[in-house]
């Protein structure tokens, strides 16, 4: 499944999730203003602290990034 490091009230993460909710994808949120640890990792992953952040089964990054971004990442 995929996880999407998201920052509560964040207007890109938000649209993320309605462009995945839209599209029927699967992906866990994982909040990282409310834990510390997740920060990190998505930082550790990313190379950065801002958010969204998507990362695919496979290992494959999506960092700051649009809505826009998502079909192409996605190969859809």
């Amino acid at each position: 499944m995929m996880i999407l490091y998201i920052k509560r009230g964040c207007p890109w993460c938000d649209m993320a999730e309605a462009w995945l909710r839209q599209h029927c994808i699967k992906y866990k949120a994982v909040d990282v203003l409310s834990d510390p640890a997740a920060f990190s990792e998505m930082k550790r992953i990313s190379g950065q602290s801002k958010a969204p952040v998507m990362i695919t089964p496979d290992g494959k990054c999506l960092a700051d990034f649009g809505p826009e971004e998502l079909p192409g990442f996605l190969g859809s």
